[in-house]
């Protein structure tokens, strides 16, 4: 993995979201620096995915600020985020159902003209997933849960971002899959891609990332290196499994 500079290519500042008057995100702040891979974990209705759709344009911002590269981005529309190197792979990945695979690979090019290497990456796509490359003529829509997942992160790796968001890659995946994917979202933080990964499985999340954030209640209650949160007795009690909190007892 590339080594992060000092400068945080995200910096989230005391950021709140509200849902129909609700305060859904408490005012938070969050930094991911160029080069990291960054976890945000928490359970259920935390405010993970509405903390990723705020940074993406798609959720106002009630209060705080959102810093990319330096500049404020909030209230800036998704599409004009992508032309920056922004860009999330939702839950449900959002994928093309009527279009080929190689069809929904080109579409995550939109913004680009460099057609040769647009070719390129999008066979650097196939080398990452085979699958994909056997299937490539193959309607998105008839392919498997996991599958898709991978199509998403490919589309998503064609437009060339710098800061890839993505938002619970494992959700209903069988664990081989999730193997895979996992294996994927090391691999593209080795190639020099800042990630922040939302991911319910907290686990697997704290052994990908070198650092991560615990959300609670549209709050943040802890952060620090992975490793430490790993050991944490409240994260293993809360998040890591039935087995963990007898432990920390």
């Amino acid at each position: 993995m590339n080594s992060p500079s000092n400068t945080p290519l995200l910096d989230i500042r005391q950021l709140q979201v509200s849902y129909g008057g609700i305060r859904a995100v408490r005012g938070i702040d969050i930094q991911v620096k160029q080069g990291e891979l960054v976890s945000l974990i928490g359970a259920n209705g935390a405010g993970k995915s509405t903390t990723l759709r705020a940074i993406c344009g798609l959720e106002p911002v009630a209060g705080g600020d959102i810093l990319y590269d330096g500049h404020s981005i909030a209230g800036q529309q998704s599409y004009m985020l992508v032309r920056q190197g922004l860009v999330m792979v939702p839950e449900g990945r959002g994928i093309f159902g009527q279009l080929t695979i190689a069809e929904n690979l080109a579409m995550g090019a939109y913004i680009r003209t460099d057609k040769v290497q647009i070719e390129r990456d999008i066979e650097h796509v196939f080398e990452l997933f085979p699958r994909m490359a056997e299937r490539r003529k193959q309607s998105a829509g008839t392919l498997s849960g996991g599958e898709q997942q991978m199509l998403a992160m490919g589309r998503a790796m064609v437009s060339k971002p710098r800061l890839l968001l993505l938002d619970e890659p494992s959700m209903g995946l069988a664990p081989l899959l999730i193997d895979r994917i996992f294996e994927v979202v090391r691999t593209i933080a080795s190639e020099g891609v800042t990630i922040l990964l939302i991911e319910q499985n907290a686990r697997l999340a704290l052994e990908t990332s070198s650092r991560g954030y615990v959300m609670e209640s549209g709050t943040i209650i802890l952060d620090g290196p992975s490793e430490q949160l790993l050991d944490n007795p409240k994260v293993r009690a809360a998040y890591l499994g039935e087995e963990d909190a007898e432990l920390a007892q």
